[in-house]
C-alpha cells in the first residue's frame, strides 16, 4: 500500500463563453440535465449506498493483502508497505516475521538484521531504522503492545495517518478509512468524496458512507482501484458500478483489448 501523493485530475468541463455583443440570451446547459453525481456539492446518498451494496454483494468480507501473524507484525508490515507493493512486502516479511514476531525479538535481530531481511523493498534502510525505533518505543512506553489510540500510533516512528487507520481498522475493528493512492484516485474519479488531499477524501467518505458499510469501505475501494479502476487502463466494461460512475473518460473496450 502506498501513501497517496497525486492530485485529482482537473475537470475538463468548460463553461460556455457568453458573447458580449449578442442580444440573444446565452445558451446554457439546464441544471436538470447534469448528472447528480457530477453536481458540485451534491451528494446522492442513494447512489453511494448502492455502490457499496454492490461491493458488499460481490465480496462480503474483504481482506487486506498484507501478510501478518499478530498486531505487532501487522503494524510492521504496514510501515514497510509505504511506496512498495503488498506482494513485495509479503515476500520480504515471510523471513522477517519467522525470525522476529515481537518487538523484543526485532530488537534482538538488530537494525542490520532487519535491513538484510527487507533489502528487496524500496527505502529498506530507512524502514529498518523505523522498525527498530518503533519497537524500542513500544517496549519503553506501551509495554510491548500495539496501542489502540490513533495519537499513540502516530507517535511511533514511521507511522502516519494512513498506517494508523489500517492498524485501527484491521487490528482493532475500528471503522476508519485508510486513503492510499488507489482509494484517492477512485474517490475522485467516480466521484464519491472528491478532495485535494488524502485527509480531505477520508473525511468526505466518513461523512457519506453508510455505517453498515464503513468497516470494509476502504478495502473495497482500494481493491477496486487496484484491479478494476486502474490508473492508466480502467476496466470500465468489467466494472460492477459503471452505471453509477460519472468519470467522463470511461472506456468501452475491455482492458484486455486495449494496447
Amino acid at each position: 500500500m502506498t501513501e497517496a501523493n497525486s492530485k485529482p485530475r482537473a475537470s475538463r468541463q468548460k463553461n460556455p463563453a457568453a458573447k458580449a455583443a449578442s442580444t440573444k440570451p446565452a445558451k446554457t446547459r439546464p441544471i436538470a440535465t447534469k448528472p447528480a453525481s457530477r453536481q458540485k456539492g451534491a451528494v446522492n446518498l442513494a447512489r453511494v449506498r448502492e455502490i457499496f451494496a454492490r461491493f458488499a454483494a460481490l465480496d462480503p468480507h474483504p481482506k487486506g493483502e498484507l501478510d501478518y501473524v499478530n498486531l505487532y507484525t501487522l503494524l510492521v508490515a504496514v510501515v514497510l508497505s509505504a511506496q512498495a507493493t503488498d506482494s513485495g512486502v509479503n515476500r520480504a516479511t515471510k523471513g522477517l516475521f519467522a525470525a522476529a514476531s515481537t518487538p523484543q525479538a526485532m530488537l534482538a535481530l538488530g537494525e542490520e538484521g532487519v535491513r538484510e531481511k527487507i533489502k528487496t523493498i524500496g527505502l529498506f534502510r530507512a524502514k529498518a531504522k523505523n522498525v527498530i525505533a518503533l519497537s524500542q518505543k513500544l517496549i519503553a512506553e506501551f509495554g510491548g503492545e500495539v496501542p489502540r489510540s490513533r495519537e499513540a500510533l502516530e507517535s511511533l516512528p514511521g507511522v502516519g495517518r494512513k498506517t494508523a487507520n489500517v492498524v485501527l481498522n484491521i487490528g482493532f475493528g475500528e471503522k476508519t478509512i485508510a486513503v492510499d493512492t488507489h482509494l484517492f484516485r477512485v474517490s475522485n474519479r467516480i466521484p464519491l468524496a472528491p478532495g485535494k488531499t488524502p485527509e480531505a477524501v477520508e473525511k468526505g467518505l466518513l461523512a457519506i458512507v453508510p455505517d453498515e458499510f464503513l468497516l470494509h469501505a476502504h478495502h473495497w475501494l482500494i481493491l477496486h482501484g487496484r484491479y478494476i479502476c486502474k490508473a492508466r487502463k480502467p476496466d470500465c466494461p468489467g466494472c460492477p458500478i459503471a452505471d453509477l460512475c460519472g468519470f467522463p473518460e470511461k472506456t468501452t473496450a475491455p482492458a484486455s483489448a486495449r494496447a
